[in-house]
Formats: C-alpha cells, sequence, structure tokens
C-alpha cells in the first residue's frame, strides 16, 4: 500500500509506517501523478484536494491534520466513495496561545489594561470557543458572534455589528467558506473594518481571505488609531508587504503550530484510518510527546496578576520571535518570500502549550489561582 503525505506531517513513521510505504512531498507539490498510485492521501492546509487531484487515482482515504476542511471537495468524496477525515481541535490551544501572546504584545505597545476591553469573538468552535472559555475565566468582558451555533443552539449570541460597534478586541475563529448566508469570505470588508470602534484591535489567525487583506491596508493607512495582527493572508505564501508593515505582528500562518497540535493532528488522523480498516489504534501519542522544557514555574502570592499573566503567556510561547524570523523574509523578491514563507512553516521550532504547565503558588492568592485555572494550567 502506498501513502503519500505532506513533509510537514510529524510522527508519519511512528504511526503510519505498519501501514505500507509512506511517500513524502511537499505539499504544494502535490499533483494527479503524485497520486496516481496512492492508497490514501494525508495533508495540511496548503493542499487543495478535489476532482482534478483525486479523479483516475486509487485513493479511498483522505486525511488532513488540520481543525479547516476548506481545502477538501467533500461533495466530490462523497460521489466517489472517498472516506476523508480531518482533525477537529487538534491545534485549538495552540491558537489560544497565539491570541494570548498577542494581546500581551497589543497592550504593552498600547499602554492598555487588558481587564478594561470589551472581546469580541467571531467563531465559536473549536478555537473560538476555547479562547472565549479562557478570556471568560480571566474575568474579562467577553461578547461571542457565531449565527450557526445561534441558529441551533440559541444562547448568549450576538451579531457581528453588535461586536463592531461595542468591542475593543475582535479576534477572528471562522472557517472560510464562499457561498450562501453564512459566507465568510471577506466577512471584513472595507466598511466593517471603517467601522471599526476608535482604538480597535483586529486579530485573525482564521483564514486569510475572511479579512479583506487589501481594504485593510487601505484602513489602516487612513485609521492609525486601528492596530492589526495577522497570521493568515489572502493569497498564502504571497503576503502583502505593505499590509505586514502595517501590522503590529504578522506571522507565516503558524498560530496553531504547537508541537502539541501538530502531533495531535497526526494521531487524529491515525485513529480515524485505523477505524476504516477496522483496526485497534495501538499506538498513543502520550507514548510520543518529549518532555516540555518548561514544566514548573513558582509565583509568590503577592505577585501582580497583570504580570504573572503575561511572564507564563510568554515563558512558554511569544509571538514575537515569529514576527521578527518573518519580517526578515519579506525583503527578497516574490518567489524568495514564497519559498520563505513555506520554510518558516516547514522548520518551525519546537513550541509548546499552556495547559498542563505547573504553577506553584507560594502563599494564598485567590486571584492568582484564578488566573491559572483560566489559562488551563494546573495550580500546585
Amino acid at each position: 500500500m502506498l501513502i503519500v503525505a505532506d513533509e510537514n506531517i510529524p510522527l508519519l513513521d511512528a504511526f503510519f509506517a505498519g501501514f505500507g510505504e509512506i511517500r513524502r512531498v511537499p505539499g504544494r507539490s502535490i499533483d494527479r501523478a503524485t497520486v496516481e498510485q496512492a492508497d490514501v492521501l494525508l495533508v495540511r492546509s496548503v493542499t487543495s484536494v478535489n476532482r482534478a487531484l483525486l479523479e483516475g487515482s486509487q485513493v479511498r482515504f483522505v486525511g488532513t491534520c488540520t481543525i479547516g476542511t476548506d481545502h477538501l471537495d467533500l461533495e466530490y468524496f462523497h460521489e466517489a466513495g472517498i472516506t476523508w477525515s480531518s482533525a477537529p481541535g487538534c491545534n485549538a490551544r495552540g491558537v489560544v496561545d497565539y491570541v494570548l501572546g498577542s494581546l500581551m504584545t497589543l497592550a504593552e505597545i498600547e499602554g492598555e489594561d487588558l481587564t478594561a476591553r470589551t472581546y469580541g469573538v467571531v467563531g465559536a468552535g473549536e478555537v473560538g470557543g476555547r479562547l472565549v472559555k479562557v478570556l471568560r475565566g480571566l474575568g474579562w468582558n467577553v461578547k461571542v458572534c457565531d449565527p450557526p451555533r445561534q441558529a441551533t443552539e440559541g444562547g448568549d449570541y450576538v451579531s457581528l455589528e453588535q461586536i463592531i460597534e461595542e468591542c475593543d478586541v475582535i479576534s477572528l475563529h471562522t472557517p472560510l467558506t464562499r457561498s450562501g448566508d453564512g459566507a465568510t469570505w471577506h466577512l471584513f470588508d472595507r466598511q466593517r473594518l471603517q467601522s471599526l470602534r476608535p482604538g480597535a484591535w483586529l486579530i485573525n489567525a482564521a483564514r486569510g481571505p475572511v479579512v479583506d487583506n487589501v481594504a485593510l491596508r487601505e484602513v489602516l493607512l487612513e485609521r492609525e488609531d486601528l492596530q492589526a495582527v495577522l497570521d493568515v493572508w489572502e493569497a498564502e505564501p504571497q503576503v502583502d508587504v505593505a499590509l505586514a508593515e502595517l501590522c503590529v505582528l504578522a506571522t507565516p500562518h503558524i498560530a496553531g503550530y504547537s508541537l502539541d497540535g501538530k502531533q495531535r493532528g497526526t494521531a487524529q488522523i491515525y485513529q480515524a484510518y485505523c477505524a476504516f480498516v477496522g483496526q485497534p489504534a495501538s499506538i498513543q501519542l502520550g507514548d510520543l510527546l518529549p518532555a516540555p522544557w518548561l514544566t514548573e514555574v513558582a509565583l509568590h502570592a503577592d505577585s501582580d496578576p497583570a504580570w504573572a499573566l503575561a511572564m507564563l503567556c510568554r515563558g512558554v510561547y511569544d509571538p514575537r520571535r515569529d514576527d521578527a524570523d518573518f519580517r526578515r523574509t519579506l525583503l527578497g523578491s516574490v518567489g524568495e518570500q514564497r519559498a520563505a514563507f513555506d520554510l518558516l512553516r516547514k522548520q518551525y521550532p519546537s513550541r509548546r502549550e499552556i495547559e498542563g504547565l505547573h504553577v506553584r503558588i507560594e502563599g494564598d492568592s485567590p486571584a492568582l489561582r484564578q488566573m491559572v485555572a483560566a489559562l488551563g494550567a494546573v495550580a500546585l
């Protein structure tokens, strides 16, 4: 059996070597010739898997080690009898850590008190839902917009217009959809960007085209009060360099690139494939993950909670390093920039998640314990 896989998927041998030959290919280079003799195709978000790619091939199982599925033609899979699986929630915690790190940077630059801001989360799925839980756990004022969930579940949701009108910070976590009433393509167009509150912060770690990049560049030039953080771009791997220069933080689609998240995605696809072939999943991710570099932090009970929050977030992950690495690649030709975008993702350094970090609190501090619990760390 032949398994064709994106070369950036970790732990391929550990999880899939027992099933057959593994052929690693750059994700953007996977084409009809590559998959013609394949039985299994394993990808990430950079590979569009559709009729044009698969028709006439032997592929009967497609796995994407990502949350999103906008790069998969699910209607064709159903028509062709191809089983597929994604990895919902695999990198959600990594994206939450990215947003937290971005907030720390924005607050430092702007001199803002994070507790005094009103937060709007657009999209309350695996990522947005976890972010909402963390922010509310910190005691912050959070409003949530998710029309599909509101329609099916009811609950305390607000409109996108209310988010734009009332929120000082807006974090986007929607899937990318191009048609229908719930389309998110250019959800934030020029009109909505112009309507942002004075001094608003916009964070996009969802999909690039959720924000009209040209309009955002023009609005940022017109309104110096607005601040933007972009991890995703409308024409990836090509980036609007002028827009990147206007962002407080700019990164190459790595918000969810924690080591835990990437390996969790492979594990989820392995489990789905085991179910497909009727074989028990005998390999456990916990046996493969290395020990984190930072395992425990001690805080005195008199520590300022705002300082402690920033220290814990940045101690595990600080997006400023990724921003600096990315900006150094924006000086070459377009071809060099595109190649560097993918190389930064391919050679991304090990990064862990805040969840599971042990925090020893020396003395009694309910505020610190609340903060640590909200982060998902373990208070000792």
